[in-house]
């Protein structure tokens, strides 16, 4: 059975009454209003063997808000799709709906290319 271990720089004890362990992990930048993000719809074919797929693109956010937002924005066109580098790929041409979805998210400036 695996044990977890928490890092500690190699402290394992400190007599130091003053000593506050740091935490390894960064804090997050809060992401921005989604009324600020400038964010891109376009379409694209290239490398994909001449199939359409709606890109969208200009997420100031973190990767688990893009996730979840992708997965809203698939289950809203109904259609297959993934996220990858922060940028949503949608099958097909889904431009009209992906840009009426985000306007409903709050995201008044978004534009299609």
């Amino acid at each position: 059975m695996a044990k977890k271990k928490t890092r500690q720089n190699g402290i394992v004890y400190s007599t130091d009454p003053g000593w506050i362990h740091q935490s390894d992990q960064e804090e997050q930048p809060e992401s921005p209003e989604p009324s600020v993000q400038q964010i891109r719809i376009s379409i694209d074919k290239k490398n994909r063997a001449g199939k359409i797929v709606t890109l969208v693109a200009g997420f100031n956010e973190s990767d688990e808000a893009v996730d979840a937002l992708g997965k809203e924005l698939k289950k809203y066109c109904g259609t297959g799709g993934s996220v990858s580098e922060g940028e949503i790929l949608i099958q097909g041409d889904c431009r009209k709906k992906v840009l009426d979805f985000l306007i409903k998210k709050g995201y008044s400036k978004t534009k299609i290319i």
